[in-house]
């Protein structure tokens, strides 16, 4: 079974996909004559000065909650573990290939974000949405749709769940010695505080959260960057040297670093995987182009902050090894830590904090995956009001999201008390299908998010 699983995740995620996506991310950029770059600073001001925001009383919620909401999907252990990953596997360059990812995502996630707007239905509950609706709107394609939203449900919902919860418990029986079945427990009680009032108030908690969860995290980096300030330029040097294979001790994994740059930023990012998008078709603003801007500004605060935060800090303090594909230590930094790649970033904070940075790490993983099982569940339960939206009748409706919610809390306390390997296999494959489906179809329906795109930019001349 789990050579079954491996083989079938090796194709879906294979070279293909990673093509597709930097591809699409390039042709988008170019078709928009990169938006992402010349209204990075009008991105800044819907989001922090409210321009984009709806009134008082609307179907919706704000683009700021839309953008936390989306953020803490975004925000996971992948800027944690997946950026010591990239390091280890494709060496400093790596950095530099994310940041290239991070550039053409933001088009990819503004396109997404901007159809999600253009369709989206009206649920009592608020404005819902995303690939599903503009899939069987844009395309006519209803059996497409919920084949997505299936996908959707199970991937996100309840295999990849399972996964952070898994993360939490591990991370905590490691630095506090508390069992996974407790830990898991608690989790859901926390969640279920949150996931029953609503979508409104996985917006309110995750606009509170979120925020503080990132600046916390960059102010720990801040510090432990500044105090070694006089590595900073070697560092930044190393990077660029690295990603083009100038430097004579990475040369020979100059594609390594692509490769890993690439598939960890995108696995960091999420944008083309649709998740922002369901996100978006909730926010309720007044042309549809703004909140694509909003969620291309989160991939640049996912990619370009939190990554790199991570980054820095572990080339700065030289916590870090390199390996080649056949497992051979290119570059022995950190000997004693070996291949513990969540030991990259808890050696960097130890440096200045001694034996801190596990608990740290830790603290860190958990509101990182916390916020972003919170993320899932909207997913999910979005999918499932798009299933029955034509539905007549209301306790059908509410039946299956009770049963996914029961569902959800079940797989909480089985990934925090059991492995996730199979299961992250598993997860990976769902995501990786709507992948597929999602990219493609943005690349059909092109010319309508541009067209809206041409309109909101002629109402700001």
């Amino acid at each position: 079974m789990e050579r079954f699983v491996e083989i079938v995740n090796s194709i879906v995620w294979s070279p293909a996909l990673v093509v597709l996506l930097v591809g699409a991310g390039l042709y988008f950029s170019i078709r928009t004559r990169f938006v992402q770059v010349r209204r990075f600073g009008h991105m800044a001001r819907l989001l922090f000065r409210g321009d984009g925001a709806a009134k008082n009383g609307s179907a919706g919620f704000t683009s700021f909650q839309a953008f936390c909401v989306a953020l803490s999907g975004r925000v996971g252990t992948g800027n944690i573990v997946g950026v010591a990953t990239a390091i280890a596997l494709g060496g400093p360059g790596a950095v530099f290939w994310m940041w290239v990812i991070a550039l053409l995502g933001a088009s990819t996630a503004f396109m997404e974000s901007t159809l999600a707007q253009k369709y989206k239905f009206r649920h009592k509950d608020g404005w819902r949405g995303g690939p599903a609706c503009y899939i069987e709107q844009g395309l006519g394609k209803r059996w497409l749709g919920v084949l997505f939203a299936i996908l959707t449900i199970v991937g996100y919902g309840l295999l990849l769940s399972m996964v952070q919860s898994n993360g939490i418990s591990t991370a905590f029986e490691n630095s506090f010695s508390i069992k996974p079945i407790i830990t898991g427990a608690v989790i859901v009680a926390l969640l279920a505080l949150i996931i029953v009032g609503g979508a409104r108030r996985i917006a309110r908690v995750a606009s509170i959260v979120t925020p503080f969860m990132a600046v916390a995290y960059i102010i720990m980096a801040i510090i432990i960057i500044g105090i070694n300030w006089r590595a900073i330029p070697g560092v930044f040097g190393e990077i660029f040297s690295c990603a083009f294979g100038v430097d004579s001790a990475f040369g020979g994994i100059v594609g390594s670093a692509i490769a890993m740059g690439v598939k960890r930023g995108l696995f960091s990012n999420e944008a083309g995987q649709g998740g922002g998008a369901i996100v978006s078709a909730g926010a309720d603003v007044r042309h549809p182009a703004q909140q694509g801007l909003v969620q291309g500004f989160s991939v640049y605060v996912d990619t370009l902050l939190v990554c790199t935060a991570t980054a820095l800090m572990i080339l700065c303090t030289g916590t870090y090894n390199v390996f080649a594909e056949d497992g051979t230590m290119i570059a022995a930094n950190a000997p004693e830590i070996g291949s513990n790649y969540v030991a990259f970033t808890q050696g960097a904070i130890n440096t200045v904090f001694h034996n801190a940075g596990s608990i740290f790490v830790s603290i860190a993983l958990a509101f990182f995956a916390f916020t972003t099982m919170m993320a899932y569940t909207f997913y999910a339960e979005s999918s499932i009001l798009y299933i029955f939206r034509d539905s007549r009748s209301d306790k059908a409706e509410k039946a299956a999201v009770w049963a996914y919610r029961l569902l959800f809390f079940g797989s909480v306390i089985y990934g925090a008390s059991t492995g996730a390997g199979l299961i992250w296999t598993i997860g990976d494959i769902g995501l990786g299908l709507t992948t597929w489906i999602n990219v493609i179809v943005l690349l059909i329906l092109c010319p309508q998010a541009l067209a809206a795109l041409k309109d909101y930019e002629s109402t700001l001349k």
